[in-house]
């Protein structure tokens, strides 16, 4: 039974990607509005089986309905492939999940901000060092302890990168946990914790609203140049 959300989505998504103003929507050059086509059931039973545990239902339904990943929010939607006789999730920074652990819930808090303060207010400054090279040892040091709290592979379990927005910003989908079906916001290389994408009502984005808050934003774009 098709879910009815999804029903003609693929066939707007390529309407949009057809439209004069297609290739204004940001990200186009990237997904180049190509949706890949959607798994079957036995496929995807094999990767929920491979992952340990069952995808959220926007989600699967997304995958059985409308695409495996492409066109879709920032430079799109990560599409989910198996690659010699194994499954994964293509795209830049896809590989900062790790497939084995996305049946552990993912973590209710992250690193204590008074511990991310104090990292922070202890940050080298080139000012500081008469030498350069004496900097750049400081500064490397320092970029290890702080990687070592803010990406800390215990931070993301549960959890996919779905979508890149650019500069090192990613999108990721969370798996298991208390906050399953929902997108979060990771900009830690600007030195910001993950965070819940919120909407209007500083409700958590799911999956579902996500992907058709963008595609009606593109349609606005790519229909009305």
């Amino acid at each position: 039974m098709t879910d009815q959300r999804w029903v003609g989505v693929r066939q707007r998504v390529e309407a949009a990607g057809a439209g004069p103003g297609g290739g204004e929507v940001f990200g186009a050059l990237g997904h180049k509005w190509v949706v890949e086509e959607p798994l079957t059931r036995g496929e995807l039973a094999e990767l929920e089986a491979q992952i340990g545990v069952r995808l959220p239902e926007e989600y699967r339904a997304f995958l059985l309905h409308v695409g495996a990943g492409g066109s879709g929010p920032a430079y799109g939607l990560f599409p989910v492939r198996r690659m010699q006789g194994r499954w994964r999730w293509e795209g830049d920074g896809a590989d900062l999940a790790d497939l084995s652990r996305l049946a552990e819930p993912f973590p209710d808090q992250g690193p204590d901000p008074k511990l991310l303060d104090d990292l922070l207010a202890q940050r080298p400054e080139e000012e500081g060092f008469d030498d350069i090279e004496d900097f750049d040892d400081a500064i490397e040091a320092w970029d290890e302890r702080w990687e070592t709290v803010m990406f800390s592979p215990e931070r993301t379990a549960g959890a996919i990168v779905i979508s890149h927005l650019g500069c090192a910003q990613r999108e990721w989908l969370i798996i298991s946990g208390s906050h399953r079906g929902t997108i979060w916001s990771d900009c830690r290389v600007d030195d910001v914790d993950l965070a819940p994408l919120l909407d209007d009502d500083a409700m958590p984005v799911r999956f579902a609203r996500w992907y058709t808050d963008w595609l009606e934003e593109a349609e606005r774009t790519a229909l009305s140049a």
